[in-house]
């Protein structure tokens, strides 16, 4: 009992010029061609399936070929997933292998159906074997009696003649002759000709044969190996006879297709907003501006709401978000609610399950949680380590990633390797750079140990993992900024004060946060207003550790920086 899905044959051809078409080469079972091209173009003027800009029939007598052009940037797997869910490209029959075993219905596995039909025809070999040895044993029987007239030729000859109807003759060959009815009548039944010496030696020789057969089909009777062997040459000749290239090329575990399938991986900014409201657009929107500008929308919001974070992930990556509190939600990016760059989105609170005075205070977007290491940082100071693997099964109310204690709360979380070295920066400009492995390894609720020591009136706002030939990037909320290259900044013991990374002064405003970049690398800083900027790494000046940087934003009085962040390329 189950299910067999059968799909239309296509192929993604590449365009001459740089686009990619789908051709369908076969339709389904019972699948009207015509029909299913209208239920296509259907689907394409109701927006239901995106990206086929022409649909081209162009099917003749050497077979179908149905073209689908598609729009220039599209993912034609995408497209081809979007017509196997939604019209006839693909169809499913369900299988009930319903058969009579020993007179009673079962419904059988294929194994079980192929054993039946192997002991099927086993017994459809001894049945014909036995049919035919009884066959072959009553004709050799006639031919003992033949051979018998003819061993006494004459004498039979002259009591027929004398016999005056055939019933005497029959009996008179019986009482005078070691024969039976059969024989004797078989006697009467032969004709002349066969009196002959040639006839003579054609029946000693078919006796001869006919003992032979016997012998080979007792043979066969008495092994289960022969009748074996008769079953696959029976069955391999009818294929010899009868087999050609199947018309139904059968795909061995066909992958179902999930709502994953049908969407578009491309990198997405997922905002968040300071009262909650979480979306997505493409990264495509933003375009690429000089340091010193004003910026662009990124999400309209009210006086009192302004944007807080803001990530990059793939619309196939699980986003992970870590609460204040010290939990772990999680969603694919593609369920977080697509929105134009100046619309607000949707309230977290409605896509996860949060508790009263919980907000997220990070995300984190993840392939795969096979390896690696997740090291999460507190507002006053505290760091912990935990295999990421401990993370993979979340559930719907969330897990604990983090113990919190009361007055702290989580600011970042970083994925590593076990290996690297940590960077925490605070909000008077201070960082500390130490190494994981100072950081034994914990268990998911555990609480942690101290990663800087905070002095009253500062907190940590950001943490990076330390990579050779980088700069730390470190901006404050009324936009001036600076580089300083990574080596500047010694590796210490964990738990330490930290040195200047920042220096901080009124004009410039707290440090807003702490990022390791590169020359190629592209920022993206934000406003509580919404104002967006997105420049190249390389348009920032580099500067020693104790400087206040240079103007990066043009700020209004009223606005501030309170997120930055870097766009990251996708593998």
């Amino acid at each position: 009992r189950g299910l067999i899905k059968v799909r239309a044959k296509a192929k993604i051809e590449q365009e001459y010029r740089g686009g990619e078409n789908i051709i369908i080469t076969e339709v389904p079972y019972q699948v009207n061609k015509a029909r299913l091209i209208e239920k296509i173009a259907e689907l394409v003027r109701g927006k239901k399936i995106e990206g086929i800009s022409e649909i081209r029939d162009e099917s003749d007598r050497d077979g179908i070929r149905v073209v689908l052009d598609l729009k220039r940037g599209e993912m034609a797997e995408v497209v081809l997933n979007n017509l196997y869910k939604h019209t006839q490209m693909e169809s499913t029959f369900g299988i009930i292998m319903l058969a009579i075993v020993s007179g009673q219905p079962q419904v059988l596995p294929l194994k079980k159906i192929l054993s039946h039909f192997l002991q099927h025809r086993r017994d459809v070999v001894i049945r014909r074997t036995k049919f035919e040895l009884r066959k072959a044993e009553e004709r050799a029987h006639i031919l003992e009696g033949l051979k018998v007239a003819l061993d006494h030729l004459d004498a039979i000859i002259a009591l027929i003649r004398k016999s005056k109807t055939p019933d005497e003759a029959k009996h008179g060959l019986m009482n005078n002759y070691p024969l039976s009815e059969i024989q004797a009548q078989a006697i009467l039944d032969m004709k002349l000709q066969r009196l002959t010496g040639l006839e003579r030696e054609k029946i000693i020789n078919e006796y001869t044969e006919t003992l032979k057969e016997i012998e080979r089909l007792n043979a066969i009777l008495r092994s289960d190996a022969l009748v074996s062997k008769i079953v696959k040459d029976e069955l391999n000749e009818i294929k010899t006879q009868y087999a050609d290239e199947r018309r139904t090329e059968i795909a061995v575990g066909l992958k179902e297709i999930t709502i994953e399938d049908l969407i578009t991986e491309e990198d997405m900014v997922i905002t968040i907003s300071h009262q909650g409201y979480i979306k997505r657009n493409p990264l495509s929107a933003y375009r690429s501006q000089r340091r010193g500008g004003k910026g662009l929308i990124g999400m309209e919001t009210k006086e009192e709401d302004f944007v807080e974070q803001l990530f990059i992930g793939s619309t196939h990556d699980y986003m992970l978000f870590f609460s204040n509190l010290g939990r772990l939600y999680w969603l694919k990016t593609y369920q977080i609610p697509e929105a134009g760059r100046a619309a607000k989105g949707k309230a977290l609170i409605n896509l996860l399950q949060l508790s009263e005075g919980e907000r997220i205070a990070t995300a984190l977007p993840v392939r795969d949680f096979k390896e690696g290491f997740l090291v999460m940082f507190t507002k006053n100071g505290t760091v912990k380590k935990t295999a990421l693997e401990e993370y993979s099964n979340p559930r719907g109310k969330g897990i604990i990633s983090v113990t919190i204690e009361e007055g702290d709360e989580l600011i970042a979380v970083k994925k590593t390797d076990g290996k690297s070295d940590l960077i925490i920066g605070t909000k008077n400009g201070l960082s500390i750079r130490f190494n994981e492995e100072d950081v034994r390894e914990m268990g998911r609720t555990a609480k942690g140990v101290r990663g800087i020591r905070i002095v009253k009136g500062d907190e940590v706002v950001s943490a990076e993992v330390a990579e050779e030939r980088t700069a730390l990037l470190t901006v404050t909320e009324r936009g001036l900024g600076k580089r300083t290259k990574i080596e500047d900044y010694r590796v210490q013991g964990r738990g330490g004060k930290g040195v200047i990374s920042i220096k901080v002064i009124e004009k410039g405003g707290k440090a807003v946060g702490l990022m390791q970049v590169r020359d190629e690398d592209e920022i993206v800083m934000i406003t509580n207003s919404g104002k967006l900027i997105r420049t190249t790494a390389d348009n920032i000046s580099l500067h020693g550790r104790n400087t206040q940087g240079v103007k990066l934003m043009d700020v209004d009085a009223e606005d501030k920086i309170v997120s930055i962040s870097k766009v990251v390329e996708k593998d």
